[in-house]
């Protein structure tokens, strides 16, 4: 009989929340329609949209004008940055990224220096805190970007967002700052205005929501160019076929995970210093990476275990129904040292040895529990068998 699944690896992915699938039931059978004006159907499934918008608008304290529908926070993140670029091009054709940045952001930047652009990529410390005086020495008089990601999804370090926007403001010219907020939103409050954003990416599954869509936060007069062409049916950043059940569902999970913020923010936070408290106390040789409690998401715990390959902890685990994350989400498939681990000082052995838990609103203390009383015995057994040391 297969055990009970824990699943805390919600940065990678997360469960659809089955309110979110009864929302979009009827939009993948019976309304099947696209959104327009002059007919019923049509303006149905437009006021279906609209709420949506305005419902992700009103969590970022943004307009429902300024929310673009997207395939997911990649493409969302290509719009932006992209567009940014190539609308400010005769003004400029610098960027500033971090090393630490996600690869979803980073690739974007790659491509955009093969054009011709050219960026400074500044670093961060111990914790993954950017290097903000970096950042002040980087900008030059044909920088037009500067773009991060929100909530570092390997040591969930927040970004000090109001100190970027700042340095921006006081710069001589302006400067364009674009979040990849992908695993930041839901997990700690973004208000565009009070933060300075021009723009940000979401995206639904982070937060129980479909695959296969996201959002992109567009302040008023940021300045952004098509990077794709065709029918414009709702935006002309984002051409092309509507994806009217995945935009409503996300809704519904947008709805879900504001209707009682602060309670599920402080059930994170429990489940978080419960899996930190059992590990350190039952389990020897480990270390906390990334900021501590209170400064770090409430969702996120990344621990390095000596002695041990975090590959081997991953697999072992999966073997018990319990599922986590070594290194990059996105990269775990190359058995590399995480490069985000590494430019933040750590050694290759914390940087293989090290695992990630992530939550999302179905986690439970019993899951937690259960994870730790198997991680235990997996952690014994795997030093008993170690040649790195310690048996």
């Amino acid at each position: 009989m297969k055990k009970e699944e824990v699943y805390l690896d919600s940065c990678k992915t997360s469960k659809l929340a089955p309110e979110v699938l009864e929302a979009m039931m009827p939009y993948l059978t019976d309304k099947f329609w696209y959104p327009g004006p002059f007919t019923s159907i049509g303006t149905e499934i437009a006021e279906s949209i609209e709420n949506s918008q305005k419902t992700i608008a009103d969590s970022l304290n943004a307009e429902p004008k300024e929310i673009i529908f997207t395939s997911g926070g990649t493409d969302a993140n290509n719009i932006a940055i992209k567009g940014i670029m190539y609308a400010n091009r005769d003004r400029g054709k610098h960027f500033i990224t971090s090393v630490v940045s996600h690869p979803a952001v980073l690739a974007i930047f790659q491509a955009l220096e093969k054009e011709g652009y050219e960026g400074n990529y500044i670093s961060a410390d111990r914790d993954g805190y950017l290097n903000l005086k970096e950042l002040k020495k980087a900008i030059r008089d044909d920088t037009t970007l500067v773009a991060f990601t929100h909530v570092n999804h390997i040591l969930g370090t927040i970004q000090q967002v109001e100190e970027i926007s700042k340095i921006l403001n006081n710069a001589n010219h302006k400067i364009y700052l674009f979040l990849d907020s992908c695993e930041a939103y839901t997990k700690t409050p973004i208000d565009v205005k009070k933060l300075g954003i021009d723009a940000l990416s979401i995206s639904a599954h982070k937060f129980n929501g479909p695959k296969g869509v996201g959002a992109l936060y567009q302040k008023k007069g940021t300045n952004i160019v098509p990077t794709q062409h065709g029918i414009t049916r709702l935006h002309p950043l984002k051409p092309g076929s509507v994806n009217v059940p995945a935009i409503v569902g996300m809704g519904k999970a947008v709805e879900i995970a504001f209707e009682n913020f602060d309670e599920q923010i402080a059930k994170y936070r429990g489940l978080q210093t419960l899996l930190y408290d059992e590990i350190f106390k039952r389990i020897p040789d480990v270390q906390l990476n990334g900021p501590g409690f209170g400064e770090r998401s409430p969702a996120h715990l990344n621990i390095s275990f000596a002695y041990v390959e975090g590959e081997a902890i991953m697999m072992m685990l999966d073997f018990e129904n319990i599922h986590i994350e070594t290194g990059s989400a996105c990269s775990s498939q190359k058995l590399e040292p995480n490069y985000i681990l590494m430019q933040t000082g750590r050694t290759h052995e914390e940087s293989h040895g090290s695992v990630r838990f992530t939550f999302d609103r179905f986690v439970t203390e019993d899951g937690i529990m259960r994870t730790v009383d198997v991680l235990e015995n997996v952690i014994k057994e795997l030093r008993r068998r170690s040649p790195l040391g310690k048996g």
